[in-house]
């Protein structure tokens, strides 16, 4: 979808919060391969691998907050984390005034926290009102096949994946895109094999069928598609 948009010229850019210090090795569902870097090192590293995926889709550099991976929800230890965490993204919304926000669902997308508290805290800022949030914000999801695909165990967490009612969103994208799309997700090293991007790939194809669904937070976003006019020179 990402790369059907810049494609067509819209400013994507990426905002990455967390530093990716906890992502390596084997974590969850995704088998990753085992590393052996430092935290300086992994942090670098993932940074990097943002950057490719972002080139090779076209979007801009990302934009790194730096916040503990995995630890987002982390009160007790800080409990002024969340309130800074708040703050920052909105900082860069409101220096950013995007047209339309895509970020993960109350889901997490694959259930972890750190997606999930990001996905709150976004829903947070544009229920507010907070300068530069915009009423265009949609939700993402995995489907649960491709959780199954990639999982050593065939399995997945329960109670993820919207009712199909709520996808009123449909994103249409190439064959050229998907290749790219792919390509990105090589850019990971850190995060999959090829072997995993693979099966990924294998798996995505049939599910998605040429588009991307997406969730609108809220009724006031329910239109044809992610800009209603699809305007392409409009930012994300």
């Amino acid at each position: 979808m990402l790369v059907r948009l810049a494609r067509e010229g819209v400013r994507v850019v990426l905002l990455v919060v967390s530093d990716g210090s906890a992502g390596a090795g084997q974590q969850g569902n995704l088998p990753r391969p085992e590393l052996s870097l430092s935290v300086a090192e992994l942090v670098a590293t993932r940074q990097a691998e943002a950057r490719c995926a972002a080139k090779t889709i076209g979007a801009e550099p990302p934009i790194f907050l730096d916040f503990p991976d995995g630890r987002l929800g982390d009160y007790i230890g800080d409990r002024s984390l969340i309130g800074r965490l708040a703050v920052r993204i909105a900082e860069e919304l409101e220096h950013l005034r995007p047209d339309a926000v895509i970020t993960w669902g109350p889901d997490g997308g694959t259930g972890h926290p750190d997606h999930r508290i990001v996905s709150a805290v976004v829903t947070q800022l544009q229920r507010a009102g907070a300068p530069g949030v915009p009423e265009r914000l949609f939700y993402m999801t995995v489907p649960t096949e491709l959780m199954r695909a990639v999982s050593p165990q065939g399995n997945a967490p329960p109670f993820l994946l919207p009712r199909a009612a709520y996808f009123t969103i449909r994103v249409a994208f190439s064959v050229d895109d998907f290749a790219t799309a792919k390509r990105a997700w090589l850019c990971h090293r850190t995060q999959f094999t090829p072997e995993v991007v693979e099966r990924f790939a294998a798996a995505t194809a049939p599910i998605w069928n040429g588009a991307i669904s997406l969730v609108p937070a809220f009724d006031a976003s329910a239109e044809a598609d992610v800009f209603g006019d699809a305007t392409p020179s409009r930012s994300r």
